[in-house]
């Protein structure tokens, strides 16, 4: 089952950009605009990590962190645009896993929520497709027992697509995860997909002409 993740966050547009985000990492999400409903949110999503506004109309994001883990078991990741270190200490005294601070790079706060649901054990590390094997908590990948000599860039595509083993996966959507790229810039994607298949060999990762990149196993 996909980490479910409830967002609160007022500003649409800051919302509707890390809903999407979330969802193309491969998450269940859910949005909000306030915390007023909060209570019921997680009675009723069971979210696994929320991530919370800190400056929100009504009740703001310290409140709702109290509310949180008095009610749910639910990691909590802060977003702000206060970003003094005694806010910063103030938000993790009193219980956030992390602390995001505006303005943020999409790729960064999906690697942070999906560090937080690591380590709650809410997220898969050990990925196979086939006979490839990738720890993601090890840093480690191998193909049929012989470990693969990736260069960083490699390494975070490579574990990107295997968390979406069998779907198809846009260069937008590798971009914006590996790089944080807003811009469309295909031939990155290109070159260092290229190279990875190398690596892996020419039977796992394979090309969707229009659509962008699919990893599966040789007999999936």
């Amino acid at each position: 089952m996909a980490p479910r993740v409830l967002v609160v966050e007022d500003a649409e547009p800051i919302r509707t950009a890390v809903g999407i985000a979330l969802g193309e990492a491969g998450h269940e999400v859910c949005t909000r605009a306030d915390g007023d409903a909060l209570e019921r949110e997680l009675a009723a999503f069971r979210p696994d990590l929320v991530l919370l506004d800190v400056m929100l109309p009504g009740r703001d994001g310290f409140e709702l962190l109290a509310v949180t883990r008095e009610t749910s078991n639910a990691g909590v990741i802060l977003l702000t645009a206060r970003d003094g270190v005694e806010d910063r200490l103030h938000g993790l005294r009193t219980g956030a896993d992390d602390y995001v601070v505006k303005p943020f790079v999409l790729a960064e706060l999906i690697a942070r929520a999906e560090a937080v649901l690591r380590r709650m054990g809410r997220l898969r590390t050990v990925l196979e497709i086939g006979d490839l094997l990738v720890d993601v908590e090890a840093g480690s990948a191998a193909r049929a027992g012989e470990p693969l000599e990736l260069t960083a860039t490699e390494y975070k595509l490579l574990v990107f697509l295997a968390g979406r083993a069998g779907k198809v996966v846009g260069k937008l959507q590798l971009l914006t995860a590996v790089w944080g790229y807003d811009d469309y810039a295909p031939n990155l994607v290109e070159v260092h997909i290229s190279a990875l298949r190398r690596k892996l060999g020419p039977d796992l990762l394979h090309t969707v002409r229009g659509a962008g990149y699919v990893l599966k196993a040789a007999d999936g």
